[in-house]
């Protein structure tokens, strides 16, 4: 940044009013000394006249290099506050493009953060189900190998059972008759296992499996029939009955192989695209999470633009303030120098005016500063060189006082006029000895003033510190106080939802509540007519029930279409 003063003076330099003021005082008493010799060469008039031509260049060659000074002092101005103003503009475009992604990132940590929320349920209640599934699966296997064992099992013993039967059968002992007689398969069972053709264990497996054979066709057969084991055990066939249960219980062996086939096959596929979706939501879920860690990043980034930024911006408008007031103030100095100097030149026209119009033709006669007359000297105090170079000496010493606001400066233009006004030989012989005193005296505030700012630099550098270390903490505050900001409009924002979720909740609940009134006012309308029905629908229950219970009644034929409408009104 540019700085907002021009330079100043290295530190412990004597100030520079009381450097000025020395050379003045140094050059006011060479004039002092050297004027005396000037007055036995020149006519006083002359003199005086060309004196004040002098002064008067003087004062404006001072007015112009005054100009100057201020011209570039008025060119920085404009060109500082030209290079503050675009600082401005671009820090509040930085500031608020800050913002803008501050409030993007925000929204996207906010829909990461639901995304998130959403893929970690998903992925817990696919494990869920993958786990169920697996142990439905575990225990689905393992009833089937017990059926299948207990199946194989029982297709070998009817196998054995079997050929025991036709080995013995051909033999024709009196055991085979005893089993050829038997009233069921049981009893035949039975009789082979008293004949010692069968063991107990076996003919109790096989005659548990012929029971539960004989319920599943009692469900699929029609009413009154008689059992298929009986029927054939009374035909004598026993053999043929054994091979008709050996090739159900192979059919049972493969319907349960065929079943855990097709169970193996739906868990496979169920397990595969159970894991395909953990296996996406996880990748979906890393996706999202990085990119949650990477939108923080840019936002703390961006905060931290941002609070530098601001700090830069509010810099700058303070400075931009600093300097249109050290310029105004400049100015109006300037302006009141530019009047004072016109003024004075105002005043020396006029003195030189009026000197060329009284002094007529004496301009012309060359006299010493003795030939001067009482008369003269009562009539101007300009009679000689040396009163001029006193004249000089005072405005010198009196201009010297006021640009330098120095009451003691001010006091010896006093004493100086007065001397000047005595008429004495020498009236500056005693004041050149009050301007060396004068010097020494400023030469020592001088050094004291050197001093005095090594120590005000000291306690101003420690100051300093300390206010960098309080702007420190206040940064740090700033930051924490922004922070508490944000989180409490993300509060502010969930409790807005919150708010909006409950009266949709509340207005759903109305709604619901409109809908049960509806259906409650329909359902005590409708309530006698169903209790009639409901009457009707019993009374002619009953009447079918008694109907088809009668015994000795022909009605075999229609006892299933009955059986039906049963059903039906059931």
């Amino acid at each position: 940044k540019l700085p907002l003063r021009p330079p100043q003076p290295p530190p412990l330099a004597p100030a520079p009013h009381l450097v000025a003021a020395m050379k003045s005082f140094a050059l006011l008493s060479i004039a002092l000394v050297g004027a005396p010799g000037l007055a036995a060469e020149v006519s006083p008039i002359g003199k005086v006249l060309e004196m004040l031509s002098g002064l008067q260049a003087k004062i404006l060659k001072e007015g112009e290099n005054a100009q100057k000074v201020y011209a570039e002092y008025a060119e920085w101005c404009e060109d500082r506050a030209r290079d503050l103003g675009h600082e401005i503009k671009t820090g509040k475009a930085e500031v608020e493009s800050l913002q803008a992604v501050i409030a993007e990132e925000t929204a996207t940590q906010e829909s990461l953060n639901t995304k998130i929320d959403e893929l970690s349920g998903g992925i817990a209640t696919d494990e869920a189900d993958l786990k169920a599934a697996t142990h439905i699966r575990e225990k689905e296997h393992e009833d089937f190998v017990a059926a299948e064992a207990e199946l194989v099992e029982t297709v070998d013993m009817l196998g054995r059972a079997i050929g025991i039967l036709e080995r013995e059968m051909a033999k024709g002992g009196a055991a085979m008759l005893q089993v050829q007689n038997a009233a069921g398969i049981t009893q035949a069972l039975t009789a082979m296992v008293d004949s010692s053709l069968m063991t107990s264990t076996d003919a109790s497996k096989l005659a548990a499996f012929v029971q539960s054979a004989q319920g599943a066709s009692d469900d699929s057969e029609e009413p009154n029939a008689p059992a298929a084991a009986v029927y054939e055990g009374h035909s004598g066939d026993i053999i043929s009955t054994l091979e008709g249960l050996k090739d159900k219980a192979e059919e049972q062996l493969d319907d349960a192989r065929k079943t855990e086939t097709n169970n193996l096959h739906t868990f496979q596929r169920l397990k595969q695209s159970l894991e395909d979706e953990i296996k996406f939501g996880n990748q979906d879920l890393t996706k999202a999470k990085k990119g949650l860690a990477e939108s923080a990043e840019t936002k703390s980034k961006a905060d931290g633009e941002f609070q530098a930024t601001s700090k830069d911006l509010a810099e700058d408008v303070e400075a931009k303030a600093h300097l249109h007031q050290a310029c105004m103030t400049k100015a109006q100095d300037f302006e009141a120098e530019t009047n004072s100097r016109g003024e004075e030149l105002k005043a020396l026209a006029e003195a030189k005016k009026v000197i060329q119009e009284n002094t007529g033709g004496a301009e012309g006669i060359s006299y010493g500063l003795n030939q001067v007359s009482l008369l003269q000297t009562a009539r101007s105090r300009l009679s000689s060189g040396m009163d001029l170079a006193n004249l000089e000496a005072v405005r010198l010493v009196r201009g010297l006082a006021m640009r330098e606001k120095s009451p003691a400066l001010a006091q010896l233009a006093q004493r100086l006029s007065a001397a000047m006004r005595s008429g004495a030989a020498d009236p500056f012989g005693k004041v050149k000895g009050l301007i060396s005193d004068m010097i020494d005296r400023l030469e020592a505030e001088a050094e004291q003033d050197a001093s005095h700012k090594a120590y005000c630099d000291k306690e101003l550098g420690e100051t300093e510190e300390k206010k960098a270390d309080k702007e420190a903490d206040i940064n740090k505050q700033t930051t924490r106080i922004d922070q508490m900001s944000s989180k409490s409009s993300m509060l502010k924002e969930e409790v807005a939802q919150l708010q909006a979720d409950l009266a949709a909740l509340a207005k759903a609940q109305a709604e619901m509540d409109a809908l049960r009134e509806k259906e409650h006012t329909l359902f005590v309308s409708s309530k006698a007519d169903m209790e009639q029905g409901l009457k009707g629908v019993k009374l002619a229950l009953k009447v079918l029930n008694e109907y088809y219970a009668k015994e000795g009644k022909a009605h075999t034929a229609a006892s299933g279409a009955g059986s039906s409408i049963i059903g039906l009104l059931e």
